[in-house]
């Protein structure tokens, strides 16, 4: 357990360790090991002013102070029975409207939907999202739409679900689209950060599947680059690449349009436990997993030259998988080990050691997952940098991590312009090979949540599409007049209509007909 002014942990080797100063710069009192030594041409530091050497020792930032805090009992959300399926993913799923939790089901796989204000007692008989016939594993908001929200699940399918404005009252049994490709359970569920209606699915078949939503069609499969299970999948920035770490212990960086690997690293951690990888806003990839010795690390890698890495530490001897949370506005990392009961955050610079620790938020009780709410979900009056929902076996606990202010102006050095909810491309865009940067927001008059508009999934005729030999071009290919297609198949569709109204039309004349000639006949036998 780390606190303020501790060190966080030896490097890969004491060399590697002499060679880059490697000693974490932490805020509190000066320790030998914390010393620098000095580079060519420096003085030692006993000849150096007291003043430097501090300068040098306590790093300046302006997220020291950050702190965490659990809110109180009436506003959490009791009486969930959380998952207890064994997998490892975070369970939880936030956005500026819902809190979504997977839960334990009979009979298939559910999660439940609650509004952010929903707190208290949850009650048993509370309408659930339960469309899957298998536990569900993943979940996801999509960035573009507060209420629709993805699925991944052990009966193999993905779901798509459009939530009501204001919550469920019924049960949802019915998705928007069922996404069916995956030949085994499906474990991760991701949206394309810049392109509406692009999603991601990973499953335990090694393949990783693009969709594009609004016509429920699989466009890419990566089917061939894993060869063993896929722990976590990650897009960049805008969407371009994706980064993956798998139980083959490589960390490859993919080009999933072009179907390349663009970038691969052998053994980026040694131990057998699972890995995650994650992109960091310039481009870098931070990755978590274990040592030989069955060691937490985390390690920071630059995807041009992965031979070694720009940082590497140690932390604990827990065996709790690292869930890696980043706020790209802020380059603070917040790491939840499941099964934990704390959140370790660090601050990611251009300095040297690179990832800076900055403190511990503990707690008595374990976690069993964690959510994460988006920068626009925050408070911004009260200096709120993350707001996280921490999964207990029977609750869900909100934590807030604050940096303490005296002013009450808005910050706006702690709330950079953000990632907003408007799509930067179509899919059809991204598909044929644009790439775009999130549109940013400012969040100086706090976040209103606009009105979504309703998911609409146009399926192409499958009768119509001829079969062609190379399977890979004809996933990947992308039909450049969509919006022609779907005016032909609307046409279609109300010519279909219009001739079952015709018909039954005149079967109601041709029983009229035959209704007035009883009549008559009924007339003449009673005369």
């Amino acid at each position: 357990m780390y606190g303020p002014g501790s060190q966080l942990g030896q490097s890969g080797s004491n060399s590697w360790a002499k060679e880059r100063g490697c000693s974490i710069a932490c805020q509190g009192s000066l320790t030998s090991a914390q010393l620098r030594a000095p580079s060519i041409g420096e003085r030692p530091l006993s000849q150096m002013p007291w003043k430097d050497t501090m300068r040098r020792v306590v790093r300046q930032s302006k997220f020291r102070h950050v702190f965490g805090q659990a809110v109180k009992n009436d506003q959490c959300y009791d009486d969930i029975r959380v998952s207890r399926v064994t997998w490892d993913s975070s369970f939880c799923a936030v956005n500026p409207r819902f809190v979504a939790i997977i839960i334990e089901a009979s009979g298939g796989g559910a999660f439940l939907v609650l509004p952010l204000h929903k707190t208290g007692r949850i009650d048993k008989s509370y309408p659930t999202v339960c469309g899957h016939t298998g536990p569900v594993l993943d979940i996801d908001w999509c960035p573009h739409n507060d209420q629709v929200i993805a699925s991944g699940s052990e009966d193999c399918t993905v779901m798509v679900w459009q939530i009501p404005e204001n919550g469920l009252t019924l049960s949802l049994t019915e998705p928007v689209v069922i996404l069916e490709g995956h030949s085994k359970r499906v474990g991760i569920v991701a949206w394309h950060p810049t392109a509406r209606n692009v999603l991601l699915s990973a499953g335990c078949d090694n393949a990783i599947i693009i969709w594009n939503v609004g016509t429920g069609e699989a466009l890419i499969n990566l089917d061939d680059m894993h060869s063993d299970m896929i722990y976590n999948v990650s897009w960049n920035r805008n969407g371009s690449l994706i980064c993956t770490a798998s139980k083959d212990k490589k960390v490859r960086v993919i080009d999933p349009r072009k179907q390349e690997i663009v970038a691969e690293k052998e053994k980026a951690h040694e131990g057998a436990r699972p890995m995650r990888a994650i992109f960091l806003a310039d481009g870098n990839v931070f990755t978590t997993g274990f040592s030989r010795m069955s060691e937490r690390q985390l390690a920071l890698w630059n995807p041009k030259n992965m031979q070694e890495p720009i940082a590497l530490h140690e932390m604990d001897t827990s065996n709790g998988v690292l869930l890696p949370f980043y706020d790209p506005d802020t380059s603070i990392i917040y790491l939840c080990g499941k099964g934990d009961s704390s959140i370790r955050y660090f601050e990611i610079t251009d300095e040297s050691p690179y990832v800076h620790y900055l403190n511990t938020f503990s707690s008595k009780e374990p976690q069993r997952g964690m959510g994460y709410m988006p920068k626009r979900g925050l408070d911004v009056n009260k200096c709120e940098i993350a707001r996280f929902f921490k999964l207990h076996e029977r609750k869900c606990e909100p934590i807030i991590m604050t940096v303490p202010r005296k002013s009450d102006l808005f910050q706006d050095d702690l709330y950079p312009d953000t990632a907003g909810p408007e799509a930067a491309l179509e899919a059809e865009e991204w598909f044929e090979g644009k790439n775009a940067d999130p549109i940013l927001i400012s969040l100086k008059h706090g976040y209103i949540p606009g009105k979504n508009r309703d998911l609409k999934v146009v399926k192409k005729n499958i009768l119509d599409s001829k079969p062609t030999a190379n399977k890979k071009c004809d996933l990947i290919s992308v039909p450049k007049k969509t919006t022609d297609m779907a005016s032909v198949q609307n046409e279609a569709k109300l010519d279909e209509i219009l001739k079952e109204i015709k018909s039954i039309k005149d079967t109601i004349c041709n029983q009229d007909e035959r209704i007035s000639k009883l009549e008559q006949q009924m007339a003449k036998i009673a005369a």
